[in-house]
This record gives structure tokens, sequence and C-alpha cells, in this order.
């Protein structure tokens, strides 16, 4: 696979054309304030997970309007004092799953909260939140779903959701709360910079080749899924598209982007097809907070994998300060 995208000094230099809704400030301090009305009620039951050196709990906690959302939250057995914690999103399709299968930043030292997606999790790894929601007719997927109006829009739920998953780890006795970041990869790595807009408190982000970035330019040059959800659903709903596009703007990366301070690491590959690189630019020049751009010249969605892993460890670890393997300093 060749080029996918606009050359690399282009990309550098691109800049997202979206307008960005009038209201979208008063949008989300509304939809906010109406799911803090309900107390986030949270609870966390210790689970055997099988690790000699990782306790595990499994959390439960009220998101949007009051509506359950689960977590698995991993704490080092040798912690000592609060500690530095990931709040991590998922990928598309993909649930919780096991607390076996996300041990990296724990076992690294850091609290590591895992948010379930809600209505999602028969893709990749099974989940266990459910989605009550409006919706109409929409293409199968999620992408689509309550497209019709914003405050309908299946995405004001999730990234809710999230907001309220910060505030859940910035409650628990084991973490600093000056000390969270958000991180995820594709749509996870969309939902970090929505947390990164939206909720106080982030001190960094980790944003690996995400997906929810510009969507009237992901519609021109992506006929992969997700965004291939958007294009038949335009497909068939011939006159939409102002109406769609105007909703998108309320959950565009690169709106959040602009509201974010934290320090960020984000990440781009130059052959993804699924999250097309001038959409990932789009959020990264609009970044407010200190930035850096991890650039993959010749990765697809996989993007950096293992080794960009490798650099997150080392990033985070200077941005938080830790000393060593389960240290809260």
């Amino acid at each position: 696979m060749g080029q996918v995208d606009l050359p690399r000094d282009q990309l550098e230099r691109y800049r997202s054309l979206a307008p960005e809704p009038a209201d979208f400030d008063d949008f989300w301090a509304t939809t906010l304030e109406q799911s803090r009305a309900h107390d986030l009620a949270p609870a966390f039951v210790e689970v055997d997970s099988g690790f000699a050196h990782l306790r595990s709990f499994d959390v439960r906690f009220h998101g949007f309007d009051g509506q359950p959302v689960a977590a698995w939250l991993h704490l080092p057995r040798a912690a000592d004092g609060p500690l530095a914690c990931v709040v991590q999103y998922i990928g598309y399709s993909g649930g919780r799953g096991l607390p076996h299968q996300w041990t990296l930043w724990a076992s690294a030292g850091y609290a590591h909260l895992v948010m379930d997606t809600r209505g999602q999790g028969s893709g990749t790894c099974p989940g266990d939140t459910p989605d009550d929601g409006p919706t109409g007719p929409s293409v199968p997927g999620f992408l689509t779903r309550g497209i019709d109006r914003p405050e309908d829009y299946y995405y004001r739920r999730v990234m809710t959701d999230v907001v309220r998953a910060v505030e859940v780890a910035a409650q628990h006795e084991a973490v600093d709360p000056a000390r969270i970041a958000v991180a995820g990869v594709s749509q996870g790595g969309g939902l970090a910079l929505a947390a990164a807009g939206l909720a106080d408190g982030v001190a960094a982000v980790l944003s690996d080749v995400p997906f929810l970035c510009d969507f009237g330019r992901a519609l021109e040059v992506s006929d992969e899924h997700p965004y291939r959800e958007l294009r038949q659903y335009l497909a068939s709903h011939r006159g939409a598209e102002e109406r769609v596009l105007a909703t998108l703007g309320y959950f565009d990366g690169v709106c959040f982007a602009r509201r974010a301070t934290a320090p960020a690491l984000i990440s781009v590959a130059l052959m993804d097809t699924i999250c097309p690189p001038s959409t990932v630019y789009a959020a990264y020049a609009a970044y407010a907070g200190p930035k850096a751009l991890q650039v993959y010249p010749y990765n697809g969605h996989e993007g950096g994998g293992a080794h960009h892993e490798q650099r997150q460890l080392a990033w985070l670890r200077e941005r938080f300060l830790l000393t060593g393997s389960g240290s809260g300093a």
C-alpha cells in the first residue's frame, strides 16, 4: 500500500475547514450538568484476576443521565501512596473484556481504569454496558445512531461517560487526582481527546491514531468502516449532509482539541485508511496544549503498536515523574 492521503508536507500544513457549532460550549455544559445531577455512585468490587502483583476491581458507576457504566480498575499491590492513573478508552466495537487483558499500565506502577463503551463489545472483546438512548433509522454500527439531532446522538452519551470515568478515577483513594492521564487507540484515541477538552483534572493525554476527528474530511477520503457507515447513511438519506455534519460538529475531536490544555502525545500512521492521516493532523494542529506528534510513515491503522507503547511509557513517566514500578512518587 502506498500513499493514502495528502503528501506529508501538505499534511503538516493541513487545517480542518469544518465550522464549529456556535453553541458548542453551551451544549456540553448543559449535557454534563444534567448528568452530574445524578450521583456517580462508584462501586469497586475486588475480583480474583489471577495476578500475583496486581489487584483488580469490577467497577460500576453512573454515566450519562445516571445510566450504569462498567469498568475495570487495576492497582499494583506494591503501591506506596496515591498513584498516578491512566483512564483508558476502548477501540470501536470492543468492550472491556476480561480483567487479565489489561495489564500494561498497572504493571508500570499506575492505577489503571478501563472504561467499557456503552452498547459495544461484540466485535473484539465482550462488553457489559447497555446503551439506553433514542435512535432513528441508522446504518448497522454506532456512527449514525441518533444522528438526526445532537441531543440524541450516540456519542453524546459515550462522551459523557468518558468525563464521568475521569471523575470516578479521581475519587478513588488510591489515585492522585492531580496525575490523571487519558488514553486510547482509534475510537479510544478520539474519546481521549474528548476527555481532554471536557473533563476537569486531565493532566496528560495519549491519543493514538484517533478516530472521530474532522468528519467532513474523513467522508471525502475514507471508504473504510466505520466512516463508511456515514457514507452509506448519506447515500440513502439524500440531502441530509448539512444536517448530519451539523450534528457531528458537536462531537469532532478537532473541537475538543481546541479546548485541551494538558500535555499530549498523539500518534498518526501515514498509510492508515481507517482514520486518514489528514484527520489526525487536523486534531493535532488544533490542539491547544503542549503537544508532540509521533509519525509512523509506513504503518496502517495498527500505528506504532508495541513500539509506541514503549514511547508512551517513557513519555508519561517523565510527565508524572515516576521513580519506579509501583511507586506513587
